[in-house]
C-alpha cells in the first residue's frame, strides 16, 4: 500500500511563514520530497501534513517531531531509515496517519508509539522487521489499520498481538516468513474486519485460532504450506464473506468445514474440484484449471471435438499401416518389423485420447462431482501410463531408426549392418524400457504420490505440487533427459545423412537427376525433423519454464497434450510409410493389376502379366538383390559407396 501526497488546491498560499527552500508549502501542508534531506527539517509548529518521502534519512532521533502538536499526517516512505529512537514520535498527539514503508527498519522498540493515541493508519510495509512485540503497539487506542506486509517476520508472539489496539479493523501481514501462530495471537480482536496472512510459511493452524474474530468478514491464508485443517477450523467466524485458500492442498477437505459459513459469498481454492465442498457459496474460484472445468473434463469445445478427431486420425492411420505393411513386397523385413512396432506405439496414443474423450462424455455437465475420484482412480493412472508408454517407445524407436539409417548411408560397408537378432533385441529392449518408465510411478505411492493424477487428462507434463520433489525430478529426467537426448540424436543423424550424400553427389558425379533426388531427400529429412521439433520443442520449453518456477496456464498444457504431443503419432504413418516409394509403387501395382483385369475381362479372357517389382528401402546394401547392385562393373570401393548411397537416395524419394 502506498500513498501519493497532493496539496489541497483551495488553499494555495502558504500559512506557515518561512519553509526550507527545498520544500513546497501550501496552506498548512509541507512537502520536502526528493530534497536529499539527511535530517528532519525545521518548519512551523502549526504544520498539519509533513511529507519527507524519497530522502536520505537513516535514523530518527528522540523528540524529532515534539513541537509539531498539530501534525496529522506524516509521510516517511522511501528513505534509508534503519533505526528509530524510542521517543522519536513523542508529542504527536494529533497524528492520524503514519507511513514508514519502503525503508530498512529492522526493529521497533516497545512504547515507540505510546503518544499516538489518535493514530488510525500505521503502514510499515516493505521493511526488515524480523519480530514484533505487543508492547511495540502500546498506546495505539484508535488504530484501525496496521499494515506489516513484505517484512521478514518469522513468528508472531504467543500473547495477544493486538491487545493495545482494541479498534483494529484491518491487519495485513502478507508476504512475510511467519511459520508459527499461537492460538491466542489474535485474541481480543473483536472488531477485526480483515485478516491477511497470505504468502507466509504457516504449516499449522491451531483449531481455535479464529475463535475471537466474531466480526471478521475477509480472511486470506492463501499460499501457505498448511498441512492440515481441522473440521471446525472456521466455526467461529460465521460473518465471513470472503475466504481465500489459494495454493493450499487440503487432503481432508469436506463440506463440514464450510457449512457454518452461511454468509460466505466468495471463496478461492487451489483446485476447482474443491468447489463442490462449498456448494452454498455464490462465487467459487477457480472454476477451471485450463484443462478441465466445473462442468466438463475438457473445458473447451475445441478440445472436446479435436480429441476425437486426433484420436481417429492417429488410430486409423497406424492401424492402416500395420495392415498394409505386410503387403509391401520388400525384402527388408527388419525395417518392416520396426515400422510396425512404431505404429503399435503410436496407436496407443490414439487409444489414450479415445479414453479421455470417452470419460469426458461420461462426466459431461457434472465433472466436478467426479473430478477428485477420477484423478485418484486406477483408470486415470493406467491411462496416463499408456500415454507415457506410447510417447517413450515412439521416441526411442524413432531414435533407433534414425541411427540405423545414418549407419546405412554414411558407413555402408562397415560391419554395422542390422541383423535379425540384433533388431529383435533392440525392439524388446525399447518396449521394456518404455514399460519401466511408464509404470515405475505406480510402484511407489509414497515417493511419486499421485503422479498421473495432477490434472484431468492424467498426463504428467507439469506439476504445481512443489512438495512432490520426487515426481518433479522424474518428470524432468524423462522430458529433459531421455527425450531431449533422443531429439538431438535424431537431428544430428538426419543432418549427417544429408551432408554425406550431398558431398558425394556434388564432388564425384555429374548426373543432374541425382541432384534432383538429393533435393527430394532434403525435403523428406526436413519434414521428419520438423515434425519432431514441432512436437518436442514446445514440451522442452514448458519443462524449462516449470524448472524456473514460471507459472504455466493450464490451457497451454491441454493444448500440448491434445494437439502437440500426438503430432508424431499421427504423422509417422505418413512420413515413414504412406509417402515412401515402396508404398507408392505398391499402390501403382494394385491399380495396374486392376486395370489389366478390367482389360482382360473386356477382351474375353486374355491375361496380361505385369512385371514384378521389388521395393528397395532405406537399409544396407547387403539386403538388396545382387541384380540391382552389379558389383562386377566397379572395382573402386569408393565408387561402390557412391552406388550404395545413390540407391538409398532413390529409395528415400
Amino acid at each position: 500500500m502506498t500513498s501519493s501526497f497532493s496539496f489541497e488546491m483551495r488553499t494555495p498560499e502558504c500559512l506557515l511563514g518561512t519553509v526550507p527552500k527545498e520544500c513546497l508549502c501550501r496552506g498548512r501542508e509541507v512537502a520536502c520530497d526528493k530534497a536529499q534531506l539527511r535530517a528532519v527539517p525545521s518548519v512551523s509548529s502549526n504544520v498539519t501534513l509533513l511529507s519527507l518521502q524519497w530522502n536520505l534519512m537513516s535514523k530518527l532521533f528522540n523528540d524529532e517531531f515534539k513541537k509539531y502538536h498539530d501534525l496529522q499526517k506524516l509521510y516517511l516512505q522511501n528513505n534509508n531509515l534503519r533505526s528509530i529512537s524510542t521517543y522519536a514520535f513523542r508529542g504527536l498527539y494529533n497524528l492520524t496517519t503514519l507511513y514508514l514503508s519502503h525503508n530498512k527498519i529492522s526493529s521497533l522498540k516497545p512504547g515507540i508509539f505510546e503518544d499516538l493515541h489518535r493514530l488510525k493508519w500505521l503502514v510499515i510495509e516493505d521493511n526488515h522487521l524480523s519480530r514484533i512485540s505487543p508492547l511495540t503497539f502500546h498506546g495505539l487506542n484508535s488504530l484501525i489499520l496496521l499494515l506489516l506486509m513484505d517484512n521478514s517476520l518469522t513468528r508472531l508472539p504467543d500473547e495477544p498481538l493486538c491487545q493495545y489496539m482494541p479498534r483494529l479493523q484491518w491487519l495485513i501481514m502478507r508476504r512475510n516468513k511467519i511459520n508459527r501462530i499461537d492460538e491466542n495471537t489474535f485474541a481480543s480482536l473483536q472488531k477485526l474486519d480483515e485478516l491477511d496472512l497470505g504468502e507466509n510459511e504457516i504449516q499449522d493452524l491451531p483449531p481455535h485460532i479464529f475463535k475471537d474474530l466474531k466480526e471478521l468478514s475477509q480472511l486470506n491464508i492463501s499460499f501457505n504450506p498448511v498441512q492440515k485443517m481441522e473440521r471446525n477450523q472456521f466455526d467461529y467466524i460465521t460473518n465471513l464473506k470472503s475466504l481465500s485458500l489459494e495454493g493450499i492442498e487440503i487432503p481432508n477437505i469436506q463440506q463440514r468445514m464450510f457449512r457454518p459459513l452461511r454468509n460466505l459469498s466468495y471463496i478461492y481454492f487451489k483446485k476447482f474440484q474443491y468447489c463442490k465442498y462449498a456448494p452454498h457459496v455464490r462465487s467459487c474460484k477457480p472454476n477451471t484449471d485450463g484443462i478441465s472445468s466445473v462442468e466438463n473434463l475438457l473445458a473447451s469445445i475445441i478440445q472436446r471435438i479435436f480429441v476425437w478427431v486426433v484420436s481417429a486420425v492417429t488410430c486409423f492411420g497406424n492401424i492402416f499401416v500395420m495392415c498394409m505393411r505386410p503387403h509391401i513386397r520388400s525384402e527388408n523385413k527388419l525395417y518392416a518389423m520396426s515400422i510396425i512396432s512404431l505404429c503399435c506405439a503410436d496407436c496407443l496414443m490414439g487409444v489414450y485420447l479415445f479414453v479421455i474423450g470417452a470419460f469426458d462424455l461420461k462426466f459431461r455437465g457434472e465433472y466436478n462431482k467426479h473430478a477428485q475420484l477420477w484423478m485418484e482412480s486406477i483408470h486415470c493412472q493406467l491411462v496416463g501410463s499408456l500415454a507415457i508408454l506410447s510417447s517413450e517407445v515412439s521416441v526411442l524407436l524413432l531414435t533407433f531408426l534414425s541411427l540405423e539409417k545414418y549407419i546405412s548411408i554414411v558407413y555402408p560397408f562397415k560391419c554395422l549392418r542390422p541383423r535379425k537378432h540384433r533388431t529383435v533385441m533392440f525392439l524388446i529392449l525399447i518396449w521394456t524400457t518404455g514399460f519401466i518408465v511408464a509404470f515405475i510411478p505406480l510402484s511407489n505411492k509414497e515417493f511419486f504420490k499421485n503422479y498421473y493424477g495432477t490434472n484431468g487428462v492424467c498426463f504428467p507434463l507439469h506439476s504445481e505440487d512443489t512438495e512432490n520433489i520426487g515426481a518433479q525430478v522424474y518428470s524432468v529426467a524423462i522430458f529433459l533427459g531421455i527425450n531431449l537426448a533422443a531429439f538431438i540424436i535424431i537431428v544430428f543423424s538426419y543432418g549427417g545423412m544429408f551432408y554425406s550424400v550431398h558431398q558425394n553427389v556434388i564432388t564425384k558425379t555429374e548426373i543432374q537427376n541425382q541432384v534432383k533426388k538429393e533435393m527430394i531427400l532434403a525435403k523428406r529429412f526436413f519434414f521428419i525433423v520438423f515434425t519432431d521439433a514441432l512436437c518436442w520443442i514446445p514440451i522442452f520449453i514448458l519443462k524449462f519454464l516449470s524448472l524456473l518456477q514460471v507459472e504455466i496456464p493450464g490451457t497451454i498444457n491441454s493444448w500440448v497434450v491434445i494437439f502437440i504431443l500426438p503430432i508424431n503419432s499421427a504423422l509417422n504413418p505418413i512420413l515413414y510409410t504412406l509417402t515412401t516409394r515402396p508404398f507408392k509403387e505398391m499402390i501403382h501395382q494394385v491399380w495396374f493389376n486392376y486395370k489389366q483385369r478390367k482389360s482382360t475381362d473386356s477382351k474375353g479372357g486374355q491375361r496380361a502379366y505385369a512385371p514384378s517389382f521389388i521395393c528397395v528401402e532405406m537399409w544396407p546394401l547387403q539386403h538388396m538383390p545382387s541384380r540391382l547392385i552389379k558389383p562386377t562393373l566397379y572395382t573402386d570401393s569408393y565408387e561402390m559407396s557412391l552406388i550404395s548411397q545413390s540407391t538409398r537416395l532413390h529409395s528415400y524419394s
